[in-house]
């Protein structure tokens, strides 16, 4: 089936020519001028990827992913950047709002594709279909959900994964290279400052249970998943 792609841009030329791209690798492009539009457009099917303009009227897409990660049906699906701002402190805030990624205006069709099957392999990808337990955590791979207890873990795609790496190779450090390698996948270009992001997300999810300090900082060398203080 093919890939459902929500573009969520206000200039028509810029959408046009993402949508030309998206049919010509074979995925299925849906279009939105705004986060209203969008709304409507995520009611009537879930998108399996958003592609999201910062700079939107009436609300910013920053505004917007921070919306699309608190809202269940959206909760899950991968969010890609696209915006003219390509300082580090906007490359951050936009991860610290939620999104998998961020692609930097003017950009070719090439990279953008790129970039989608990268977010894809990895939000997407088999993290195995077993049960991993640790620490007071569960993870069921089959049915792609992380429980504290009795109680289901709200998680985002990245930080699912990231969670699932460590849970499986417990009480090793891992440095950000390493992390990068094994859990956005070596061939993507990822900075290490995207690693810092997504281990505060981990920990803001796991904070409601307590849970915070399994994920550690090992100083001078990296993160590791503990159950020892």
């Amino acid at each position: 089936m093919q890939k459902r792609i929500l573009i969520v841009e206000d200039e028509t030329a810029i959408r046009d020519m993402v949508a030309f791209a998206l049919r010509k690798a074979g995925m299925d492009p849906v279009h939105a001028a705004d986060a209203r539009i969008a709304q409507s457009a995520i009611a009537e099917r879930v998108p399996d990827m958003i592609l999201l303009d910062w700079m939107l009227p009436g609300m910013s897409g920053l505004e917007y992913a921070r919306r699309l990660r608190k809202e269940d049906l959206t909760r899950e699906v991968p969010i890609i950047m696209l915006t003219a701002r390509g300082e580090e402190t906007d490359r951050v805030n936009g991860l610290d709002a939620g999104v998998d990624d961020y692609v930097v205006k003017p950009f070719s069709a090439r990279e953008l594709i790129a970039r989608i099957k990268a977010v894809m392999r990895r939000t997407h990808g088999d993290e195995g279909d077993g049960v991993v337990e640790l620490g007071g955590l569960r993870i069921d791979g089959a049915a792609h959900r992380v429980y504290a207890g009795d109680q289901t873990v709200q998680i985002g795609p990245t930080e699912y994964r990231l969670l699932h790496f460590f849970m499986t190779h417990a009480e090793r450090v891992y440095s950000r290279s390493q992390l990068l390698d094994q859990v956005w996948g070596g061939s993507v270009y990822v900075e290490e400052r995207t690693v810092d992001v997504h281990i505060r997300r981990l920990r803001k999810t796991l904070e409601p249970y307590k849970l915070e300090n399994l994920v550690q900082t090992v100083r001078g060398a990296g993160y590791r998943f503990s159950v020892t203080p």
